[in-house]
């Protein structure tokens, strides 16, 4: 799952930020461990360490000393405002200046919006590529 495009300390920790906003980790509950995290992917301990290390500095993870790594709370409410805001400067701003040289209206971008969301409803189900 892992790949060589970027830094594996960053896929880890993009890892765990998934799985807390898509809810396999909750708030308070404890992560695996950068051992664990480092046996499974094979990777070195150290590196797994920087991924996690990385949410605590963060304010995602926190640790128990003596125990291991835990969601913090509020992290999902606080990845997902991140995620968001990122959304928004990494698609939508381009979208908009995009539609805006080619004279689209915000409601012609909408109706556009909504085409797609019913398109994808229909191809979603599609037995053919």
């Amino acid at each position: 799952m892992l790949d060589d495009s970027r830094p594996i300390f960053l896929q880890i920790a993009e890892l765990i930020e998934n799985d807390i906003v898509g809810g396999v980790l909750e708030e308070e509950s404890q992560v695996p461990s950068t051992n664990e995290f480092a046996g499974f992917y094979r990777i070195n301990p150290a590196t797994a360490a920087k991924g996690v290390n990385r949410l605590v500095d963060d304010g995602i993870l926190y640790k128990k000393r003596g125990i291991g790594m835990f969601v913090a709370a509020g992290a999902r409410s606080q990845l997902l405002a991140q995620r968001r805001e990122d959304f928004y400067q990494e698609y939508v701003q381009p979208m908009t200046r995009e539609a805006r040289k080619l004279g689209i209206s915000a409601d012609q971008l909408t109706e556009m919006l909504h085409r797609t969301e019913t398109t994808s409803d229909v191809t979603e189900g599609s037995v053919s590529p």
